[in-house]
């Protein structure tokens, strides 16, 4: 029995290794993209493509660069999606957000290239980006975008979903994030 439980244990382990061995995640040296890089996205098979399953990510520490005055905007960016056959890779995800670090563009564009990039690599069933603008001359700015695949219930989801929006109601209370 012992012996059935290691081969398990054995192939289950170079199954992983295998999945995983194109991805940056776990490398010993992590290069950090120094201007925006859609490139450094990676995505990886749905184990349970007819399942559906909200996934969210919560970049607290987004920051990016005022256009006009290259002065830094920070934020937090709620990301939704239910998932078709592939899934974002989260360490891809975080060094993708941190390449708009020194990406200078407005709060609006930033997320909009977002959602664009993910929906572009995953084409998920449905998506959302939210950013969360910490106020600059007394402005909180709040943008939100998604999209959708071609299915019926999942344009609706888009279309109830974008005509509900406002800010705070997709994302989470500040006194449950920290």
């Amino acid at each position: 029995m012992n012996m059935v439980k290691k081969q398990k244990k054995s192939t289950s382990q170079s199954t992983r290794q295998k999945e995983l061995k194109n991805f940056a995640l776990g490398e010993t040296v992590t290069q950090y993209p120094e201007t925006y890089s859609p490139q450094v996205l990676e995505a990886f098979d749905n184990k349970n493509p007819d399942s559906l399953a909200w996934t969210t990510f919560i970049c607290t520490e987004f920051t990016s660069l005022c256009p006009k005055t290259s002065q830094p905007d920070f934020a937090k960016i709620f990301i939704n999606y239910i998932a078709d056959k592939k899934m974002v890779e989260s360490k891809s995800l975080k060094l993708y957000l941190f390449s708009f670090r020194n990406h200078g563009d407005f709060h609006e564009d930033c997320v909009q290239k977002i959602c664009n990039d993910l929906a572009k690599l995953m084409k998920p069933h449905y998506l959302e980006v939210i950013g969360e603008f910490t106020p600059r001359g007394g402005i909180a700015i709040f943008p939100f975008s998604s999209y959708s695949s071609h299915n019926k219930k999942y344009a609706q989801l888009r279309e109830q979903r974008m005509l509900n929006y406002a800010p705070g109601k997709y994302s989470m209370e500040l006194s449950k994030l920290y």
